[in-house]
């Protein structure tokens, strides 16, 4: 699954997250407050105006930015003279290009939530007081943020055009190494299925969550600070009382909780959904030899194998039921978390629509990150039940052979 694609797996993804953490260190030991760096950028960047929200391109952000260029692609570089394989442009070179858009979407949504702290100020300024915003004024003010988000809007074109040519690379890199060992595989239930369907939506979800958990952890780094700063706002928590950093820890413990509920009402939807394609497989292949022999798919067998197919949805269905029941529930119930948290602080009438939207985005970033595992689970859930497919397929290459030395890509 991942040794046709990837380079030396385990070691690749662990010196990724090496790499990381060490760019991360070396960032805030060096780079992260450079005067002498900001000083020689603001020759070529904009510079903000005290007072006024900072613009998407000062010279702080753009450090950070080619910091982040030199990091990712350095990263890259180097695998790729390591340790290459037929696919290392796409999937070391590909895998970098879409950490460092997810990147780039992450610091867009930074400086949005900041332009809409201002915007809706200025809103409620013009609804509670007549005349005071021109209608220059107002369409300026949109006016500012229409580029940046025309330009987004092509990145994430241009993203998604390219991931679906990634995830595809990947599946054809599963597919001919399957292929590769198809003598030892054909005899196995579903073996086709395996090789056509799995291989896809593997790659597909892998890629999926991937790129949402990596985004998750950058919002996190991201939001984190700025949330914990518009905490200094909020006056009280119900019931609690003043607390530094408030709406941080409530949004911990409303992903914390998620994240916990529907882990433990899915625990059995995996191995449900693994015995689904198990006897779908079966029922299929049934059929198809059917197609070519007159003394297969008769009544009594096919009969029985439907009936192996509708006990199994029928126990999905009730696992679904009440998993839905509680996902549902919690995920309705969060929206209003940060409107009950917030309530003392409203009513008391201490900050302005502008803070209380800034706010309101950070907290919702933030709590979405944390609870990333509850709001996908039911993916991870599919995802588990390929895994065990595709793992028991493989098994039968390695039962009699080291994993480490069968492998030789295809051309």
């Amino acid at each position: 699954m991942f040794r046709s694609f990837f380079p030396n797996p385990k070691l690749f993804f662990w010196s990724a997250i090496i790499w990381t953490a060490i760019a991360i260190a070396i960032w805030f030991s060096f780079f992260e407050g450079n005067t002498s760096m900001l000083e020689a950028l603001s020759a070529y960047a904009p510079i903000a105006v005290e007072g006024e929200r900072p613009p998407f391109l000062t010279p702080d952000k753009i450090l950070i930015y080619i910091y982040m260029l030199f990091a990712g692609f350095g990263f890259a570089i180097a695998w790729m003279f390591l340790d290459k394989n037929k696919w290392s442009r796409w999937s070391v070179l590909g895998s970098t290009i879409i950490i460092l858009i997810t990147y780039y979407n992450v610091q867009l949504s930074v400086f949005l939530n900041d332009w809409y702290g201002g915007f809706y100020d200025l809103l409620q300024k013009a609804l509670s007081e007549k005349g005071s915003v021109t209608l220059d004024e107002f369409f300026g003010e949109l006016m500012t943020v229409a580029p940046i988000l025309l330009v987004n809007i092509t990145v994430l074109v241009l993203l998604d055009f390219f991931v679906s040519h990634y995830v595809f690379r990947w599946r054809t890199a599963m597919n001919n190494y399957f292929m590769q060992y198809w003598p030892k595989l054909r005899h196995i239930e579903g073996a086709a299925q395996r090789v056509q369907e799995d291989t896809q939506r593997f790659a597909r979800i892998v890629e999926g969550l991937g790129v949402s958990f990596v985004r998750s952890m950058m919002t996190l780094i991201a939001f984190l600070p700025l949330l914990y700063t518009l905490s200094q706002n909020v006056t009280e928590l119900p019931f609690i009382g003043a607390v530094d950093g408030s709406m941080v820890y409530v949004a911990i413990m409303s992903a914390l909780l998620g994240t916990v509920l529907l882990a433990v009402v899915g625990i059995k939807l995996p191995g449900l959904e693994f015995n689904n394609q198990k006897v779908e497989a079966a029922y299929r292949k049934e059929l198809v030899y059917g197609e070519d022999s007159a003394d297969r798919a008769e009544p009594a067998t096919v009969k029985e194998l439907y009936e192996g197919v509708r006990k199994n949805y029928y126990r999905l269905y009730f696992n679904y039921l009440y998993f839905n029941v509680a996902r549902f529930a919690y995920l309705q119930g969060s929206s209003f978390i940060p409107l009950v948290a917030l309530g003392p602080t409203i009513v008391s009438g201490t900050i302005t629509l502008g803070i209380f939207t800034q706010i309101n985005n950070a907290f919702d970033r933030v709590e979405e990150s944390f609870k990333f595992f509850a709001n996908v689970w039911t993916t991870i859930i599919d995802l588990i039940s390929i895994y065990k497919r595709l793992i028991s397929f493989e098994n039968v290459i390695y039962q009699d052979e080291d994993a480490s030395t069968v492998f030789v890509p295809a051309e």
